[in-house]
């Protein structure tokens, strides 16, 4: 952006960059104090701007063509298509998948579950129930022999710092936030606060100059909760080689932790607190040591069969004990036996038990057997969470296969940035090519006929990688710009040549009986993320009417949040279990029970009334002018 003015303002002056990855006071300083010249980023300028250009021209030339053709409002582009036709892969294979049902033997001893072991394969479970039953019919009433008692020493590294697209999976897995909900909030938390370093990265890594600032940061940050937390981090030595530091993975800015200011809890909202914990419990993990277990493992022979038990035995915490307070870490290692997706919880048997001492060539007797039974499952739907995963990482859904442009993918962050990926998902939902229904993902009518009317090319992984490709070269200098953006508009004009000779029809399949109070067609149904709109079907007239949307309101009798339809004074409100209750009705109740004012509200003037406290009476500029005398 700033080039950009410079250009239009005609400015002919030497350039040199501010390149900071925090904005603390120091940051800042240390930042000026070391200006790059600004001709060092001549090409990574040129490939930004070529990256941008190229997808306005193809995006805008191709959306108008499919609008105007159709006369509806379709999007389409170089990320958003894929990432819809992604999510139309993953549903096709969800409804063409059949499910199979497979088997398994439990034997079941005091305090001790073994579980059978196909000596071919090694998987615990089989689809032939013939042969489980068979082998069922075999070892009942026998005894069973320990064969092998192992005892492994094990060990878990702590999991890598967040970069941008972790964080903001973690923050939809544990919180339900959206990917630009976590980005705003981290904005907040870089700008306002200045307690984290720039949000927008996708490294995971820091890089070398960034250790000698660890303990300054820890200090910063060993306030509340986390002081006995950093406590025994600050007072030993930091590591020589951290496995979490490594220049070559750190192109830009590295991962996002703590800075050196110092933290004040009191001042955050409590969403700004949540992401807050998130990276600053990830920064004290990685500078924990390793968490060590003892794997024993229980061999046993019954009959000609094989049974196995697994257990382990903590010997050092390590920094696990940053999360002890916390639901499992979705990065964990967990020493299940990988089940065959679609167990219930009651079939799934979790091999990592208490063990009781046993040795070698103990006989165990009086077992009970069963067979458990269990069905495949198809994939998961997606989430926010999943799905930015699949667009950060879309190597599998390459129709080509094609090695290099995987490993292109993989190099240069997928489809996508990390600062775009949020605004991406955003914009499908807005336009009502997606819906959610609980954390799931669902392509409406509307996407599902886009798919089939946008050009084939546009629809692929392909296009980005090949395009990340080019760019690369431009970066380096081994490719002009001039060169590449004139191969954009030849293609853009293609495609634009394409969607004009293409057959399709498109079909409003969501028409209401209700007429636009504007231009008198019938209005459409649509889903948004979190709202039902009424909508007209004329792309000229753009009349829209909220029908209901979701609130933070509760149900009285489930306590789930409830949906708030209608407008006015007639607005109602209605949960899934058959509640309803109307508007005034509610705020009546809220107010008996002393629900004036929310938290949000509470945290806002109790921080406002800190600081004004903490202003002096008179600003500096007032005091000024007392001072100053004027002349008769």
């Amino acid at each position: 952006m700033a080039r950009l003015i410079l250009k239009k303002a005609g400015s002919q002056k030497p350039l040199r960059r501010l390149w900071i990855s925090s904005v603390t006071d120091k940051a800042i300083r240390e930042g000026f104090a070391s200006l790059k010249d600004g001709k060092e980023y001549d090409s990574l300028y040129d490939a930004a701007m070529c990256r941008a250009e190229a997808d306005w021209l193809v995006g805008i030339n191709a959306t108008r063509a499919l609008t105007c053709k159709y006369n509806a409002q379709l999007s389409c582009g170089r990320v958003q298509t894929p990432t819809l036709a992604m999510i139309s892969k993953r549903e096709e294979q969800i409804k063409q998948f059949i499910p199979r049902p497979y088997y398994g033997i439990r034997a079941m001893a005091p305090h001790l579950v073994l579980i059978w072991q196909d000596p071919k394969t090694g998987s615990s479970y089989t689809f032939d129930k013939k042969r489980a039953e068979a082998i069922l019919l075999q070892i009942s009433g026998r005894d069973a022999r320990v064969v092998e008692v192992k005892q492994v020493p094990k060990k878990i590294m702590p999991p890598l710092l967040y970069d941008l697209t972790e964080l903001q999976r973690e923050a939809s897995r544990r919180f339900d936030y959206s990917a630009r909900e976590t980005l705003n909030i981290l904005q907040r938390l870089y700008e306002n606060h200045k307690v984290l370093t720039y949000p927008r990265t996708d490294s995971r890594y820091l890089s070398s100059d960034i250790i000698p600032t660890l303990k300054e940061r820890l200090k910063a940050c060993s306030v509340g909760p986390y002081r006995s937390l950093a406590g025994p981090v600050i007072n030993r030595p930091l590591p020589q080689n951290p496995f979490f530091a490594d220049d070559k993975k750190v192109s830009d800015h590295h991962a996002i932790i703590p800075t050196e200011q110092f933290v004040q809890l009191t001042h955050m909202t409590i969403d700004e607190r949540r992401i807050y914990d998130l990276a600053v419990r990830r920064f004290l993990a990685v500078l924990y040591p390793p968490c060590e277990y003892e794997q024993t493992t229980i061999i046993v022979k019954i009959g000609q069969e094989t049974f196995t038990a697994r257990g382990n035995v903590v010997k050092t915490i390590g920094w696990k004990a940053v999360y002890e307070d916390l639901s499992p870490d979705p990065e964990e290692e967990t020493h299940k036996e990988p089940d065959i997706s679609g167990t219930t919880a009651a079939d799934r048997i979790d091999r990592v038990q208490t063990l009781p001492q046993m040795d070698q060539g103990d006989i165990l007797k009086e077992l009970t057997f069963s067979v458990t039974e269990g069905k495949t499952s198809p994939p998961a739907r997606f989430s926010e969470a999943s799905l930015l995963s699949a667009m950060e990482n879309p190597s599998a859904y390459l129709e080509s296969q094609d090695k290099a442009m995987a490993k292109t993918l993989g190099e240069t962050g997928g489809l996508g940035t990390v600062a775009t990926r949020a605004d991406i998902i955003e914009k499908l939902f807005s336009g009502f090519l997606l819906e959610k229904k609980g954390k799931e993902i669902f392509l409406t009518s509307k996407a599902r006929q886009l798919l089939e009317l946008v050009p084939r090319d546009l629809k692929k992984p392909e296009l980005t990688a090949d395009w990340e490709m080019r760019l690369s070269k431009i970066a380096s200098g081994s490719l002009s710009r001039e060169a590449f953006m004139k191969d954009i508009r030849h293609y853009s004009s293609e495609l634009v040549n394409e969607i004009k000779k293409g057959e399709g029809t498109f079909r409003h399949d969501n028409l209401t009986s209700h007429r636009c109070p504007q231009c008198g067609k019938r209005l459409l149904l649509v889903k948004g993320k979190n709202s039902e709109m009424l909508v007209c079907q004329d792309r000229a007239c753009g009349f829209r009417e909220t029908v209901s949307r979701n609130s933070n309101a509760r149900c009285p009798n489930c306590h789930k949040k409830m949906e708030l339809r209608g407008k006015g004074d007639g607005q109602i409100f209605v949960c899934k279990c058959g509640y309803k209750e109307k508007l005034t009705a509610f705020r009546e109740r809220r107010k008996k029970e002393g629900a004036g004012v929310s938290r949000r509200e509470v945290d806002r003037y109790l921080s406002r009334q800190k600081k004004e406290a903490d202003e002096p009476v008179n600003n500096s500029f007032a005091q000024a002018l007392a001072e100053f005398k004027f002349d008769d």
